[in-house]
């Protein structure tokens, strides 16, 4: 009798195989949302610690788009470096939401894959152009990270990674009302 392998979902397995690729294992524990250890370890929230709208696709592309602005330093200290317990450290987190609207927009996935909790209105409220210089401390490390993201080491695995989740966000979106699946944008 062969072992019964377990079912993962299809946009999950995606990122999960793109952390991989960049040398990072990922892991679930209840006892964080989000944290990276500073040397190959990122560790996820379990389901349940998730807001409806999350998932581990969505929460492993926000922490590679933290990684991509924060280099190459921050990908040797714990969390990028970043500290969430005050604002002193909320321009980078915006520079991460602008990076990562600037990967999901072209495909169709800037709903879909945007960041959850208190920062979504801050996402939701980023211009067409979210690279584009409109005064925000964030531009220039988004604009940055963004570099590293189209011709750094890591531009193979996140690109294939972002086509690869818009085919199946087509491929689901005509049987998807009333969830994010539906949620695409100029696709």
């Amino acid at each position: 009798m062969s072992r019964a392998l377990p079912y993962v979902d299809p946009v999950d397995q995606i990122w999960l195989c793109c952390a991989q690729r960049l040398g990072m294992t990922v892991r679930r524990s209840d006892a964080v949302f989000a944290s990276w250890d500073g040397v190959d370890t990122l560790t996820i929230s379990t389901p349940g610690g998730f807001d409806p709208d999350d998932s581990l696709a969505q929460m492993i592309l926000h922490e590679l788009c933290h990684a991509l602005v924060e280099s190459p330093g921050g990908m040797t200290k714990r969390d990028w470096g970043l500290e969430n317990v005050d604002q002193r450290d909320l321009s980078r987190e915006h520079a991460c939401h602008r990076l990562q609207a600037a990967l999901l927009t072209p495909h169709g996935l800037r709903t879909l894959l945007g960041p959850t909790t208190e920062h979504r209105p801050y996402y939701d409220a980023l211009p067409p152009d979210p690279l584009s210089d409109d005064g925000d401390l964030a531009v220039w490390p988004a604009r940055e990270g963004y570099k590293r993201a189209m011709s750094g080491d890591w531009s193979a695995a996140i690109a294939e990674s972002l086509a690869a989740t818009a085919a199946v966000a087509v491929a689901v979106r005509a049987f998807a009302s009333g969830t994010l699946w539906a949620a695409m944008e100029g696709i």
